[in-house]
């Protein structure tokens, strides 16, 4: 008998290597405690300790202030902390020289891991949102610019977590990031409006954490869109994304 069988090597789809790849980023990012720490459970510690420490102490912030400040927070823990210190073990072990040997490009693999950072942060709005809604949280949405703020956050915190994953070793990628989430944390006008900086809040609002937290609080507090913001957050994608497509390397 005679076999109609007429093997078709190739490469699947590009869409397809990036849903699928996408897939497998949000199923590892979900299986890891210290992940999972970042993204889900220290932002919702620092909701409830800002809010009953900003009531004992007589502070002018409440819930309203700091439930969209902490959701910016997540995020850029999740696209960048995250992501970054993820990406840099990965290259340790050998995990990204083994995808680089595949028809998986540098621009369809940033494509998946925000596909996966999306996916998390998803489950971040719910569980954050639910304890802020719990808390007394009435917020005034703006749907357009909850969403655009969300992606373009992601997407300039993703590009530069991953710049700083492709171009340092796995340790100081760790320690790095680490740092620049604590920094920014503390004064990168995330958690809290630029306006508590005093005169520092202008520069801060340049920075990526500034922008994703102003455009963010916009979005849940006016019912408004921080075009301002958004383009901030933009043009660090573009710078990101161009720095890591030029500099990432597999191993």
């Amino acid at each position: 008998m005679t076999s109609t069988f007429a093997p078709a090597p190739g490469a699947a789809p590009v869409v397809r290597q990036i849903l699928t790849q996408a897939s497998m980023e949000a199923r590892l990012m979900l299986r890891n405690g210290e992940q999972l720490l970042l993204a889900v459970v220290i932002p919702v510690i620092i909701l409830v300790a800002g809010v009953r420490g900003s009531e004992r102490i007589n502070l002018d912030y409440d819930v309203q202030t700091f439930a969209p400040g902490v959701l910016a927070l997540a995020i850029m823990s999740t696209s960048f902390t995250a992501l970054a210190i993820a990406t840099g073990f990965e290259r340790r072990y050998g995990l990204i020289k083994r995808l680089g040997a595949s028809p998986l490009s540098r621009t369809s693999l940033l494509s998946a891991k925000v596909l996966a950072l999306l996916a998390v942060e998803a489950l971040q709005v719910v569980v954050i949102g639910g304890v802020a809604f719990a808390m007394g949280w009435e917020p005034d949405i703006s749907v357009l610019g909850l969403l655009v703020t969300i992606l373009l956050g992601t997407t300039a915190f993703a590009s530069l977590g991953l710049l700083l994953a492709g171009a340092v070793r796995a340790e100081a990628t760790l320690a790095v990031a680490n740092l620049v989430y604590l920094l920014l944390m503390a004064g990168g006008a995330v958690v809290l409006p630029a306006s508590a900086y005093g005169s520092f809040g202008d520069v801060v609002t340049w920075l990526p954490s500034g922008a994703l937290g102003e455009a963010m609080r916009a979005a849940l507090d006016d019912a408004a869109v921080a075009w301002r913001g958004l383009a901030v957050l933009a043009a660090w994608t573009v710078i990101g994304s161009i720095a890591t497509a030029k500099t990432f390397r597999w191993e």
